[in-house]
């Protein structure tokens, strides 16, 4: 399907930095990466939930919940997880400039699709935050019981398994959710935020 030639982008009176004044803090992507059962969406909800509590503007993003509807026509090649992750990408950009922390959950396990996100924002606008934890543990964990499918062959492609993870090398913050509890890790990544002047 080739894009469209006549097309022009239309300004808003209202501006970015408009929307973070109203909000009262600064807008960007929180961008959860790590394995399957590393623990990306579990902290995220709980780190939803804190800066909501606390006043603050977001709205959150995770894998399963996209690909029912905006990405429901995509597989997992890598082609498609490719697409699936562009097209995040330029929904968390429509966010941030909303006025919105938009935190997505995304096992993203290329370096070069997460990168293309960072690229659309502004340079302290994409935080990368790495979930670790060993694929030993994540199979302990099998909240899903994908492993055991991806073991048993009932699953292709599997990131982990039979598909790449390429870690991240550069994260604003990495959260070990092996050692640090899920309070600590919200913690952690609250205090970035207010080292750093998000908030």
């Amino acid at each position: 399907m080739a894009a469209s030639t006549n097309i022009v982008w239309h300004e808003s009176e209202v501006t970015k930095e408009n929307r973070q004044q109203q909000k009262g803090h600064k807008s960007a992507i929180l961008w959860f990466t790590g394995l399957s059962g590393s623990g990306k969406s579990t902290i995220s909800v709980a780190l939803e939930t804190a800066l909501y509590t606390q006043g603050f503007h977001t709205y959150r993003l995770d894998g399963d919940n996209v690909r029912h509807g905006l990405n429901n026509n995509l597989g997992f090649s890598p082609e498609d997880r490719t697409e699936n992750i562009r097209r995040i990408g330029e929904v968390s950009k429509l966010m941030v400039d909303a006025g919105l922390f938009t935190l997505t959950a995304f096992i993203s396990p290329y370096r070069d699709d997460r990168e293309q996100v960072r690229q659309l924002v502004e340079a302290d606008e994409f935080i990368e935050i790495y979930v670790q934890a060993s694929l030993e543990i994540c199979e302990q964990r099998d909240t899903k019981g994908l492993y055991k499918k991806a073991r048993l062959g009932e699953i292709k492609g599997f990131t982990g398994i039979d598909a790449p993870y390429e870690e991240p090398t550069h994260a604003e913050i990495v959260i070990d959710s092996h050692q640090l509890s899920v309070e600590e890790s919200v913690e952690a990544i609250i205090t970035y935020l207010k080292d750093n002047d998000y908030i």
